[in-house]
């Protein structure tokens, strides 16, 4: 299937590894032009040169701080015009409510729910002229299903599902799609290293997650083929989310 990529400009934040790196991968594949941002410049330098030896794109990896407007601005004012754009950060630790302190909140909210506030009000001017736009949110399956000591994360990314549901309103007239991918328990080098590949046991698939299944959605939900998806949350986790809404 062509999913109609070639030459499209993608924008994948914290990209350098994880799921970041698998949408970047998984756009280029597709003959997007991609570039990627991540706070250290040699772990981009470093996907990128793997990313271009596997796909032949053009890879531009620009070092950027989510978290940091200045810097989010320098980072469009590079890109240019975004046709695809994929937000992404880490996620804050994870413990009971009355451990974290002001500060510990400002910091989930900059980083889960600010970064993609900023990134995507950066990248719809562009989208509107072109009136044609793909925005996808990268979460995680905290916000269908209780995680334990989850609270900072699913308090501020709760946050952009419902800012997702209200802009793709706004935008759907215009050809751009808002769309979030709620993210199950994916084997990147951070499950690895929290030693959760024993948690495959709970999900019905009997397996984790592998990067590129995650990045085939991305792809697709940036696809002409999904221009009639929009406002959704669709969560990728072998069926581990058991709610039935």
């Amino acid at each position: 299937m062509d999913l109609g990529l070639t030459n499209k400009h993608a924008l994948i934040l914290a990209a350098s590894k994880g799921l970041g790196k698998a949408s970047a991968l998984a756009l280029a594949r597709e003959g997007a032009l991609v570039t990627i941002a991540a706070r250290t410049q040699t772990d981009l330098e470093q996907t990128a040169n793997e990313i271009r030896a596997e796909t032949g794109a053009t890879v531009i990896p620009i070092a950027t701080d989510v978290t940091n407007l200045v810097q989010l601005e320098a980072l469009f004012e590079t890109a240019g015009s975004i046709d695809i754009l994929v937000n992404n950060a880490g996620g804050p630790p994870f413990a009971p409510f009355e451990s974290f302190s002001d500060a510990q909140w400002h910091n989930a909210l900059e980083l889960n729910f600010m970064s993609v506030i900023r990134a995507t009000r950066l990248a719809l001017p562009a989208m509107k002229q072109a009136r044609h736009g793909r925005i996808v949110n990268l979460l995680s399956l905290s916000v269908k299903s209780v995680l334990n000591n989850s609270i900072l994360s699913t308090a501020s990314r709760l946050g952009v599902v419902g800012m997702a549901k209200l802009l793709a309103d706004e935008v759907a007239p215009l050809g751009i799609t808002v769309n979030n991918i709620a993210t199950g328990i994916i084997l990147t080098d951070r499950v690895r290293h929290m030693n959760m590949e024993h948690m495959a046991e709970t999900i019905p698939a009997r397996r984790l997650g592998q990067p590129d299944e995650l990045g085939a959605l991305v792809a697709f939900l940036a696809s002409e083929q999904a221009a009639y998806i929009t406002g959704a949350t669709i969560p990728i986790d072998g069926g581990l989310n058991r709610a039935i809404l």
